[in-house]
């Protein structure tokens, strides 16, 4: 299982706790791979981009307009997080309620 996210992201730290043994891709410092972009791009769509983030409150107008690809590869920090690919390589974004329950049985 992958967790990709930030390691200062609270929901993140929780995920890992809850995950052990879970590699960790910080998307920050290695970013995420275009294959899991494109993957993750077409299972969730707009909903891969946080526009409560930080970030996405700090950039020009001209930059949200951007497709969210080119806003993830420019600004990983954008990405809702976590993103988990788990053993099977079924998607799973955000650490909710229903994610937790399928991966923490």
């Amino acid at each position: 299982m992958i967790l990709y996210g930030l390691k200062t992201c609270d929901t993140c730290r929780k995920a890992r706790k809850a995950l052990a043994g879970c590699d960790f891709v910080d998307v920050r410092e290695a970013g995420l791979p275009q294959d899991v972009m494109e993957r993750a791009l077409d299972t969730f769509g707009e909903a891969l981009v946080n526009r409560r983030s930080t970030t996405w409150r700090e950039l020009a107008e001209e930059a949200r307009a951007k497709a969210p690809a080119a806003l993830l590869a420019a600004h990983p920090s954008l990405m809702k997080r976590p993103l988990i690919v788990d053993d099977d390589g079924t998607l799973y974004l955000g650490w909710g309620p229903d994610v937790r329950a399928k991966l923490l049985g």
